[in-house]
């Protein structure tokens, strides 16, 4: 579909009618499904489309960025970890224009209904697949995450996830029939189900993973008939100024509004987001980052729905195991991956002091600390293989973590300092273990563990139900021979609201989550209070308000 082309929506909606129905099938049964391919391989994108991804996004760096929208001042805030000049220039339009635009892109948006809202939305992602490279460079550049990471996590996981919010959105609208002629005795009625959205959706980004993160709270909202500002972290701003870039193309092809979707660009010095989270207009707030601004959000934006995913302590449970080595291999490839820079990141092991049972017999605490620490050391050996694991520090903030954890215990595995083979300015920073028996109840944002030395496996469970239920968790894990083990833990994880992987070995990870099937977050502990994506991260987007009308007798 060529750029200016006027489209019908109700083309939009048959061209991609399949793909809705695939969806909403897949939230129900929660098999493994997924309809965006994770490889990045010519085989599957064609053999140039990694270099044409590439070529369009180095043609947007140190230029304005191509947006039709008001600009009082432009402004480029991104300062990539990988040290890659950026230099784009964004339009950065006053809180008070961005409001009157969305407040007049409302009402043809909400009149427009959900089938055609489904269409236009999945069209947006449709396109957005097909920029899908431009976008991992983006990604790549912004958050100091690997290509590949970048590549998976900022596209076709993050479309999987915006997917998966377009169905649940459309299945929460047309669960019921529009209207009906209702009679009873001599009174009939006409009644009208008017799908009636909340009002403006504000979408806070985060710098780590700025396209995952943001889409789900993005397309929940649109496909429930919201308009939305999209406020980017002002280190990944890029990613998410493509989203709304191609978004509007949409949306003014449709015939709507572009003004549904818009741009929100600040800078460190000068934040808006306080300012816009307050405005009464803003109805609907989607924000992952700070424990300390997310409470904040929660506490003063009371006008509006707010979605939060903040700071938690995921914890590992290790009582015994029937596979020592895939043990310790899995739990540190977690604790590398993207230098521990995830929400999913497990960070403190509680091993009981005595030690633990093995399939290669009794291995003590020291040992079993040994053991994924051995697993980091070989993940990290070769800085150049290494550095397509960690990605590179996303802030100054994570390396003054890694300094303050140091002094917080025995350092039974130092974080050490890598060169990055293709970016000079890169700051990487291996996986840091330390033994402690206190400072673990909060999170440690970055490439740190705490190995916390218990007295059973019972006070390791009650550390867990105690350090989640108070600071909350986005994983938690088990490693158990013991059914009983196994489920004692499955229990505490209900009672404090984390979702629990038991035995992970193989290939699947902790700190994987995989749309369609997984639960991301629950929304029943301190560290999110909304799921990704279930059917209330949706449905309290919008409002069904009916109206009754006497129909005369025939």
């Amino acid at each position: 579909m060529m750029r200016g082309m006027t489209v019908t929506i109700t083309d939009l909606f048959a061209t991609h009618e399949e793909l809705l129905n695939s969806a909403l099938r897949a939230i129900t049964e929660r098999g493994y499904w997924s309809a965006y391919p994770e490889s990045p391989s010519p085989k599957v994108y064609g053999e140039t489309a990694a270099a044409d991804g590439k070529a369009a996004f180095t043609a947007l760096l140190g230029k304005d960025f191509p947006l039709d929208q008001p600009a009082d001042e432009w402004v480029s805030p991104e300062r990539s970890p990988f040290g890659i000049p950026l230099g784009v220039r964004y339009p950065r339009t006053g809180p008070d224009a961005l409001i009157a635009a969305a407040k007049a892109a409302l009402p043809s948006w909400r009149d427009a209904g959900p089938r055609v809202r489904a269409g236009v939305c999945l069209e947006i992602l449709a396109r957005l697949h097909k920029r899908v490279f431009e976008l991992a460079n983006a990604v790549h550049a912004t958050t100091g995450q690997a290509f590949v990471m970048a590549f998976q996590a900022g596209g076709p996981h993050a479309l999987d996830r915006a997917l998966e919010a377009v169905a649940y959105g459309y299945a929460e609208q047309t669960r019921q029939v529009g209207s009906v002629v209702w009679t009873k005795k001599a009174d009939t009625l006409a009644k009208t189900y008017h799908l009636v959205p909340r009002g403006i959706g504000l979408v806070i980004g985060c710098n780590t993973f700025p396209t995952w993160n943001s889409w789900p709270g993005l397309f929940a909202s649109l496909i429930t008939g919201n308009p939305v500002l999209v406020k980017p972290h002002p280190g990944a701003v890029l990613p998410l100024a493509i989203t709304v870039q191609v978004a509007r193309e949409v949306l003014a092809e449709a015939g709507l509004d572009p003004n549904t979707v818009q741009l929100a660009v600040d800078t460190r010095e000068a934040p808006i987001a306080k300012d816009l989270a307050l405005r009464p207009e803003i109805r609907l707030i989607d924000f992952t980052g700070s424990t300390a601004f997310g409470d904040w959000l929660e506490a003063n934006a009371r006008q509006a729905q707010v979605y939060t995913e903040k700071a938690g302590v995921n914890t590992v449970v290790v009582d015994s195991t029937d596979d020592f080595a895939g043990m310790c291999r899995n739990l540190g490839f977690s604790l590398t991956l993207y230098s521990g820079q995830m929400c999913t990141t497990p960070q403190n092991l509680l091993i009981p002091a005595g030690g633990i049972e093995t399939e290669a017999g009794h291995k003590s605490f020291d040992e079993v600390v040994d053991g994924i620490a051995g697993a980091v050391r070989a993940i990290t050996a070769d800085p150049a293989k290494a550095v397509e694991f960690t990605g590179a520090i996303v802030n100054d903030d994570v390396v003054d973590r890694i300094a303050a954890a140091r002094k917080m215990g025995d350092v039974v595995l130092d974080s050490a300092e890598l060169a990055h083979p293709a970016y000079a300015d890169a700051v990487v920073r291996t996986p840091m273990i330390v033994k402690v028996t206190d400072g673990y109840g909060s999170e440690c944002f970055g490439p740190v563990t705490f190995a916390v030395p218990t007295e059973s496996t019972a006070q390791s469970i009650d550390i867990f139900r105690e350090t989640v239920g108070e600071k909350g968790a986005i994983t938690a894990a088990v490693y158990s021979t013991d059914e009983s083990v196994l489920d004692a833990v499955e229990q505490a994880a209900m009672e404090v609201g984390v979702h629990l992987s038991a035995n992970l070995t193989g290939g699947i990870f902790v700190n994987q989550s995989a749309a369609f099937s997984d639960f991301h977050a629950s929304g029943a502990n301190p560290a999110a209070n909304a799921a990704l994506t279930d059917g209330a991260f949706v449905a309290s987007r919008f409002r069904i308000v009916q109206s009754r009308r006497p129909v005369a007798a025939a």
